[in-house]
């Protein structure tokens, strides 16, 4: 399975995914670990990719999205965007909103 057919089928059979550097417990950057910190303050399930430890999968991210950068957040296979467009959305209650309707709280 090519890069994009992976991408495509882990965004679209998880309800919350988050493409990263490094992992929830460990993240690789300061972005990525606010995306982490965003989702945990959302008390939401989600699914993490590490893309540092595929570069196919690292480039073929930023391809899938037209999107330069990680973190990316997919909520119900759509792209929500970087940690940036999370914070605003956090900050305004608009991710809480989106997010209420994939999970109520889990364990990541």
């Amino acid at each position: 399975m090519d890069a994009q057919a992976q991408i495509k089928e882990t965004v679209t059979s998880n309800p919350v995914v988050l493409y990263m550097k490094g992992n929830p417990k460990f993240p690789q950057c300061g972005f990525s670990n606010m995306a982490t910190q965003i989702l945990d303050a959302c008390n939401t399930k989600y699914v993490s990719v590490d893309v540092l430890a595929d570069q196919a999968v690292r480039e073929g991210i930023k391809v899938y999205a037209n999107w330069p950068t990680i973190p990316q957040l997919y909520i119900n296979g759509e792209f929500i965007g970087g940690s940036d467009i999370m914070r605003a959305m956090y900050e305004n209650g608009e991710l809480q909103t989106l997010l209420s309707t994939v999970n109520v709280g889990a364990d990541k």
